[in-house]
């Protein structure tokens, strides 16, 4: 490879064996750069290398041109760290998302530009941007901005942690009020029950033969997580080595001890003694090893096909019913029965704040009127205060008459 050292050692005018135009690299602003000259004389190449090079050193001292590293830099380090320093306390679904969002929204729109560019106008921009440009023609909901913005904080505290960005801007959304407190989306007690009558009814009598044993599957589901308000991944996970039906010494019922693995470790739930039938059948049915699971297969589709024929799929604020509904559901009716919030949030895995914010604020059941409806006892009248005063008499004496 020819090469010619130019302008003080700080320019280099190079050509590749197989190339026949000739390249030029220097160092500026903190980067190699690197530009091919287009050109195959030596001569025209090193008068062109020579005004490049004056060129990008005149747009240095004007500030025209930015230091740093980039965005997409960041990025590439933030993919390298994130699911080492993650692994065995994130799910790799959870961490798949980020990286998703990572490549197909935030990459193409900041992955040029330096960290330093990255403001937070630059952020409100990318709002915008990701409303214009929707292909559904709805703007993408709260909580995917949200999640998008989470990976975008992520990117920039790596950025941080290396010393490549001094501070990170305000990502919060300007002109944000304080969001409306939505309930989560749950079953009354009159629509669950329908919700089971239903499901008894295709278990005993499906559509179709060989669904027999999935639809069987579903009403045990439907009735075992109503009854232990564990989660869908929880219940994915569960194995029969996990459940054991014990006796209730305080409440004198038959009940399930559960050994709850999910995204907050291992925890334990008590269920109530409702699901205690559905676990029998199950188990009845698999004959399986105490290693086997509970529920191997996911009953979504079917699910949804019998709330969408009980017009049970979204309740009256909008709210779509899915699995997760059923562990709503248990908390509210145990909140309607009076159970204290703490030993719930315990049993459920969740904190009281949660339950408060998403549970109890919409369950009138909650509320207590004979403390709301507080009445101040009133004083007695007192009349002798108001009283007229009485005419005091005088005795008229005889020497008063003659006068």
């Amino acid at each position: 490879m020819a090469r010619h050292i130019l302008m003080r050692g700080k320019l280099v005018l190079y050509r590749r064996q197989r190339s026949r135009y000739w390249q030029c690299y220097t160092f500026a602003a903190g980067r190699s750069r690197r530009v091919s000259t287009k050109q195959e004389s030596f001569a025209q190449a090193k008068d062109f290398a020579e005004d490049w090079y004056l060129g990008l050193k005149g747009k240095q001292h004007a500030g025209l041109i930015k230091d740093g590293w980039t965005f997409k830099e960041a990025a590439k380090q933030f993919e390298r760290e994130y699911p080492v320093i993650t692994e065995g306390q994130r799910n790799q679904k959870y961490v798949d998302m980020i990286f998703l969002r990572l490549h197909v929204h935030l990459l193409p729109f900041f992955g040029h530009l330096f960290l330093s560019e990255v403001t937070a106008g630059k952020v409100q921009e990318y709002r915008i941007h990701r409303v214009e440009t929707s292909k559904t023609g709805r703007p993408p909901a709260r909580s995917t901005l949200h999640q998008e913005t989470v990976a975008l904080r992520q990117v920039l505290k790596t950025a941080q942690r290396h010393g490549w960005l001094s501070a990170i801007p305000d990502l919060s959304p300007p002109y944000k009020t304080a969001g409306k407190v939505t309930h989560r989306a749950w079953f009354s007690p009159s629509e669950y029950r329908r919700l089971y009558e239903a499901t008894r009814r295709r278990a005993r009598d499906p559509i179709r033969e060989r669904w027999r044993s999935a639809c069987e599957q579903l009403h045990d589901y439907v009735l075992f997580m109503a009854n232990t308000g564990l989660r869908p991944d929880e219940a994915s996970r569960l194995e029969y080595r996990d459940v054991a039906i014990v006796h209730d010494q305080p409440t004198g019922e038959t009940i399930l001890e559960i050994e709850v693995r999910g995204k907050r470790g291992v925890g334990y739930c008590k269920s109530t003694s409702g699901a205690v039938l559905p676990f029998k059948r199950l188990r009845r049915r698999s004959r399986g090893k105490d290693t086997d699971r509970l529920f191997p297969d996911n009953q979504r589709e079917l699910l949804n096909t019998i709330l969408d024929e009980l017009k049970l799929k979204q309740d009256r604020d909008g709210n779509r019913r899915t699995a997760y509904s059923l562990r709503h559901s248990y908390i509210c009716f145990r909140l309607m029965e009076g159970a204290d919030i703490y030993q719930i949030a315990k049993n459920c895995r969740t904190s009281v704040e949660m339950i408060e914010k998403h549970y109890a604020a919409h369950i009138k059941n909650r509320l207590d009127a004979a403390a709301i409806n507080v009445r101040r006892p009133r004083q007695a009248f007192e009349f002798s205060k108001f009283r007229r005063p009485q005419r005091s008499t005088r005795v008229v004496g005889k020497s008063n008459k003659l006068r």
